[in-house]
């Protein structure tokens, strides 16, 4: 791989340097020139590894005149113009099966923490008030889990329910994705059966503003909701107007509408949005900071995932499992 440059655009484990190195590729980094400084100097470079820092988009690809893929640490491709990617016979790749574990485990805690009222008893007792009958929980046992979304992240979920007792459903925009740990059904019956709704899709068109007043509406009962997936798959307002007349018991989010699209930060703004100020003093929402997949053993599990595509892609054998 003499001569193949790879420009890391992001920092990541420093695995996926060295056994790209290790192959005989020619690493290069700049994790702090501007987009347009780094298009001047694109056309150079055979391959980009990016987490989530700026969208790569055709001006940035008709500049990158010698490139044959794009990797990106992490599972959706949302910020790469996929279709002029295809156009132009550039590789994609992503790495979910890096952190899907993560997210499993990271959906259930935020799901056992909400149904037992774990943060706010905690903060209760620190703050002098025993309080036993407010925290009375409820238990996963019979409730019914309805997973939208059932790739790497919402299969992975799925799996950790086994043992407590739940009936899983999934409903995905492909067929034939049910398993021996959920069962696939239609949009409509997962609406008129879901006791809690957990969200693992990618940011597409048919995701954006997805769960909205009418799409709430349409279940049959009230619902806890669990969201791992992306922040802008779901409407503030319309979330916090459920949660104020109980037609969604709690939820739990790990990713928020206001986030910008590298995820590092909120808002580009000071001002506070109000529906977000109401989750932040609501008893009954858990948040947490875009850090579903976020874990150190992730971490090198992305990295090594990414490396063993790159070289699968160039013929190379890369390591077994991740």
């Amino acid at each position: 791989m003499e001569h193949t440059k790879i420009l890391h655009l992001d920092s990541n484990h420093p695995l996926l340097w060295e056994q790209l190195e290790a192959a005989g590729f020619e690493n290069h980094s700049d994790y702090i020139s501007s987009k347009e400084d780094i298009e001047a100097d694109i056309s150079s470079y055979d391959g980009i590894v990016i987490r989530s820092r700026f969208k790569i988009d055709r001006q940035f690809m008709d500049k990158a005149t010698r490139l044959r893929f794009i990797a990106r640490v992490g599972a959706g491709l949302e910020n790469i113009d996929c279709a002029c990617a295809g156009q132009k016979g550039i590789a994609l790749i992503a790495a979910p099966e890096g952190n899907r574990n993560a997210v499993g485990e990271h959906a259930l805690g935020m799901l056992l923490s909400l149904f037992n009222n774990l943060n706010r008893a905690d903060r209760q007792i620190r703050a002098g008030q025993w309080l036993r009958e407010a925290n009375r929980g409820h238990e996963l046992e019979g409730k019914t889990v309805g997973i939208i979304g059932y790739g790497n992240m919402g299969k992975a979920f799925a799996a950790k329910l086994k043992g407590f007792g739940t009936q899983v459903i999934c409903y995905d925009i492909l067929p034939d994705k049910g398993d021996e740990n959920a069962t696939q059904v239609s949009l409509g019956e997962l609406q008129a059966r879901t006791d809690v709704l957990s969200l693992h899709t990618p940011l597409t068109p048919l995701t954006d503003r997805m769960v909205n007043t009418a799409f709430i509406d349409k279940f049959a009962k009230p619902f806890w909701l669990i969201n791992t997936a992306r922040g802008k798959s779901v409407v503030t307002d319309d979330l916090v107007g459920a949660l104020k007349s109980k037609k969604i018991t709690g939820a739990a989010l790990d990713v928020l509408e206001y986030e910008k699209s590298s995820f590092e930060s909120l808002f580009s703004e000071d001002r506070i949005p109000e529906a977000f100020q109401y989750l932040l003093q609501a008893d009954h929402v858990l948040l947490s900071p875009h850090v579903g997949g976020w874990t150190f053993e992730s971490h090198r599990k992305l990295a090594r995932t990414i490396a063993d595509k790159i070289l699968q892609l160039y013929g190379i054998q890369g390591n077994r499992g991740i």
